[in-house]
């Protein structure tokens, strides 16, 4: 295979593709430039990292393998980049030699959010019924494992071009019907586009009824979330879904991370909930944006959601170029690497507590702060609740218990 030097960038909001611009790799170097009819419409795809212009750009940070951090937001991570490299391997193809360009071909017009790219070395399969899950997270499992398996394209293009550690699928869903398919992009009338996640090796048994838990506690507390439920396996087994928010029917919305907007290391992250208020206030151009994301943070401080990274806190753009703060999501009780919270509450990361809080809203101005938080804690002091009613284990719920318990006692 030789390697790809240039790519065609698009829009893909609705059935008509709006084309944006080109790549162009030249001894290891990405240069990108916008198309000129393309900067009449005056849509802004990334606003502070790359700005609408018809000069000839290269990024100013090395943390995306010589992307702009909008593109970057396209690739896979986690689960989705391992299926992609295992998937060149099958195909004799050695991954040194593959390069950033390669990896957005493969996804083409199957990532995340609106944006696509050709040539387009990613195929749609025909649509089919849905393999049982709990034959599909077997089939995981041993990848996950090493193990040599047959399914490798199978799974990656079932859910290849998602973001995440732990393993997903991306399926039509027929909520009259509750019939799963999957293998194309364009779904009819009956269906919506959702995400099934399983279960990684490091996870608890129970991690699907955990994460529903938490999306019921989010609710309660008042944080936006994409409609979310608990799919049955044959074996009984529970598996956490949700509906896409980067899809309305066949039609797409534009996805950018806090980590791609602010060339933010969401590995080695070094931004607070700070940055993140000030990015949605630019990008909203409205105080409720900072009451938001101070909700979300407090949720993640109290519940415990240490994994909150910048590539967890996503804002959406709509085909007229308006930005808001995109549903939360990956809401779950998790410890990050490092024992910290990925991101920092008014400087704070390893033991955030409400008087940071407070702090980070006082910066902001934040006038209903105190009712803020005072809801979400309220909420999270009735886990136990919302843990039986969601099915979580015994065991489960007094593990997560005693850390929200000393959360609580902060």
């Amino acid at each position: 295979m030789e390697p790809i030097e240039q790519l065609e960038v698009y829009l893909h909001f609705t059935k008509t593709p709006i084309a944006v611009g080109q790549m162009v790799s030249d001894n290891g170097t990405i240069f990108f430039k916008y198309d000129a009819a393309f900067l009449k419409k005056g849509l802004e795809i990334s606003p502070f990292k790359l700005k609408l212009s018809d000069t000839i750009s290269t990024p100013k940070t090395p943390i995306f393998d010589g992307l702009f951090g909008v593109f970057s937001d396209s690739l896979p991570d986690g689960w989705g980049r391992l299926l992609l490299d295992r998937t060149l391997y099958s195909k004799g193809i050695s991954l040194n030699k593959i390069t950033p360009l390669d990896r957005l071909a493969y996804v083409g017009s199957n990532g995340m959010g609106a944006l696509t790219y050709k040539p387009n070395l990613n195929y749609e399969v025909e649509a089919d019924n849905l393999l049982g899950l709990d034959k599909i997270s077997q089939k995981m499992n041993k990848v996950l494992a090493g193990t040599s398996s047959d399914v490798i394209a199978e799974l990656f293009n079932l859910g290849g071009s998602s973001g995440g550690a732990r393993p997903k699928i991306f399926i039509g869903y027929n909520p009259r019907t509750d019939h799963l398919i999957h293998g194309h992009s364009s779904l009819t009338e009956d269906y919506e586009h959702w995400i099934v996640k399983f279960p990684s090796s490091t996870d608890l048994p129970d991690i699907a009824q955990i994460e529903y838990a938490y999306y019921q506690m989010a609710l309660a507390a008042g944080i936006e979330m994409s409609e979310c439920k608990l799919f049955e396996g044959p074996s009984g087994k529970k598996y956490f879904a949700t509906k896409r928010f980067d899809r309305i029917k066949n039609d797409r919305l534009h996805l950018h991370s806090a980590s791609g907007l602010l060339n933010d290391n969401f590995r080695y992250s070094n931004l607070d909930y700070g940055n993140v208020m000030d990015c949605a206030f630019r990008l909203e151009n409205h105080v409720a944006a900072y009451s938001k994301v101070l909700r979300l943070a407090a949720f993640n401080v109290f519940s415990h959601n240490r994994d909150d990274h910048s590539k967890n806190i996503s804002f959406l753009m709509n085909g007229a170029g308006d930005w808001k703060l995109a549903p939360a999501y990956d809401l779950t009780f998790s410890n990050s690497s490092h024992g910290m919270h990925s991101t920092m509450v008014a400087g704070e990361s390893k033991a955030p507590e409400r008087q940071h809080l407070l702090e980070l809203a006082s910066t902001f101005e934040v006038k209903n702060a105190e009712a803020i938080i005072d809801k979400v804690q309220t909420v999270i002091g009735d886990w136990e609740d919302y843990a039986k009613d969601c099915g979580v284990s015994s065991d489960s719920k007094k593990l997560i218990s005693r850390y929200l318990i000393k959360i609580g006692e902060v």
